[in-house]
């Protein structure tokens, strides 16, 4: 690559970086999306369809033309380094989801070509900070929501044991079967109707109070401020990402993690030192002082510079 073609290249991705990084240029995605959404929205109503048709039809390929311009503007600003492009996460998820109708084979099916349009819905996240905190934030308490559902199935499991022991011969519509009191305990996580539930069971057994008092604090309570845990720390570690990113982006940080380290400097300045001492006159062949100025160093003080910077 020639030099000009380097230059070229340089201001280029200089301008679509701030196009990109613009808040108009954010905004203006938001409103395709949004526009886009609408129009999807829009076909679902048959005799609409069949009046307006042709123009939402324009309307998808007007939002699609732009998403394309977009991931071109997206590409150009990486165009010094190319492979910076694929390691953001958004642009490969974006790149799939504008390209995939695109291609031969997935055009022709209407139910992924219909699902591919609503998941650029899901752009709108990378439009926004907060929106992106939230959606990192979801994906950060996946592993955490796991263990949180082995617990509540077995806790919900344990319960509806007993629930079957207790209620299903009265009750087999709601407990005759451990799935069926697993459905019917899992529907009161939300309280719906506890007290109809609770008055119905102690027509059969006492014990009826006891059961669901503690499933209330073990299930519906504690499980609950469980899950709700998990999410907020999630959250936390996100918005903590988030700062982090941002902070790595200013233009003062990304100079001081650039900068070369301390050690890096004093072995610089060494070799810069042993460079002028191999330049240094050697000791038998000092040269004559000049009449009018000082005596010129000579290599015996060399050792004295050197044991400076040692």
């Amino acid at each position: 690559m020639t030099g000009a073609v380097r230059d070229r290249a340089h201001r280029l991705a200089d301008v679509c970086g701030r196009l990109a990084g613009s808040s108009w240029f954010g905004l203006a995605s938001f409103g395709v999306i949004v526009v886009n959404s609408v129009a999807l929205g829009l076909e679902t109503y048959g005799g609409l369809v069949v009046v307006v048709g042709p123009s939402l039809r324009l309307v998808e390929y007007a939002c699609l033309g732009y998403f394309v311009l977009e991931l071109l503007v997206r590409f150009g600003a990486h165009l010094t380094a190319p492979a910076g492009f694929l390691r953001d996460r958004w642009n490969v998820f974006d790149l799939v989801i504008v390209a995939a109708p695109l291609l031969p084979g997935l055009r022709e099916n209407v139910t992924i070509l219909r699902l591919l349009r609503l998941a650029r819905i899901v752009r709108a996240f990378r439009l926004f900070p907060s929106l992106r905190v939230i959606l990192v934030g979801i994906r950060r308490s996946i592993p955490g929501l796991g263990s949180f559902l082995l617990v509540t199935l077995l806790v919900l499991y344990g319960y509806a044991m007993i629930g079957w022991m207790l209620f299903g011969a009265s009750y087999p519509e709601r407990y005759g079967t451990v799935g069926q009191a697993m459905l019917t305990l899992f529907l009161l996580l939300s309280l719906d109707g506890i007290t109809d539930t609770l008055q119905a069971g102690r027509e059969v057994t006492e014990w009826a109070v006891l059961y669901y008092v503690s499933y209330m604090i073990a299930a519906c309570y504690l499980l609950t401020n469980l899950l709700v845990g998990v999410v907020l720390r999630a959250l936390e570690e996100a918005h903590q990402e988030e700062r982090a990113a941002d902070r790595s982006d200013r233009p003062d940080v990304r100079e001081e993690r650039d900068a070369p380290s301390v050690h890096a400097q004093l072995a610089q300045l060494r070799a810069i030192i042993s460079d002028l001492e191999r330049r240094l006159p050697d000791s038998g062949d000092e040269p004559e002082p000049a009449p009018d100025g000082p005596a010129p160093p000579t290599a015996e003080r060399a050792p004295d510079v050197a044991a400076l910077t040692g």
